[in-house]
Formats: C-alpha cells, structure tokens, sequence
C-alpha cells in the first residue's frame, strides 16, 4: 500500500505541474490527451488503494501532502475547463458572425411573392 501511495503522490505531482499552464490553441489536443492518461493513471492507483482498505489518516505527512494536491488539481482543471468553454463559446460566434456576413438574409423568413385574397 505505500508503494501505491508513493506512486500516487508522484503521479498528483506530474499532473499539478502539467496544469500550471494553459495550453496553446495548437497544442491543446496533445496537452488533453496527456492530462487525461495522468487522470487515468490517479484514478486506477485511487481505485487499488480503496480496494485495499485505504483510509485517510490526517496526520499522515503523505496523506496532507495527497489532499492538498488534489484540490490543487481540482481548482486548476476548472480554470483549464473554463479557459477551454470560453475558447469555444469565441469559436462559435465566430463562425455565427461569418456565416452572417456571407449570407446576410438567411435569418429573416419572408412568404415571397405569396399574396392572399380574402376576398370570392
């Protein structure tokens, strides 16, 4: 178990420094996939230890250090998300705003030439 623990802790470390950072708009597939495979690694090692009976011991040195770093992680996902959500929201005005411009009229709904006589 403090094998796990250890691999555990290393692998919330690598994952904390990697969110430092917001990702260029180029590299944001690669920089997804990596964080995702770092989720992927934490949240197998997690499973494993709650498995094992694990239980969080608040005066446990590694245990602090696990805590603290997982709501670091947590607070820097939200802010990648968030950057990510308002990057998207931007590319779809962007292309509401283009298809505006190149057809201008696609909005407005009109009967042409359609003329009813109430009148027999």
């Amino acid at each position: 178990m403090e094998q796990q623990l250890q691999q555990l802790l290393q692998i919330s470390a690598k994952l904390y420094e990697k969110l430092i950072s917001n990702p260029e708009e180029t590299k944001r597939d690669a920089f997804i996939e990596e964080i995702n495979a770092l989720l992927d690694q934490r949240g197998k090692i997690m499973e494993e230890l709650v498995q094992s009976g694990f239980a969080y011991n608040s005066g446990d040195k590694t245990h602090q250090m696990l805590l603290e770093l997982d709501k670091g992680i947590r607070n820097r996902l939200e802010r990648v998300m968030s950057s990510i959500k308002a990057d998207m929201k931007e590319l779809q005005t962007s292309k509401k705003s283009e298809q505006q411009y190149l057809n201008p009229y696609s909005h407005i709904q009109t009967m042409d030439g359609m003329y009813y006589d109430k009148k027999k």
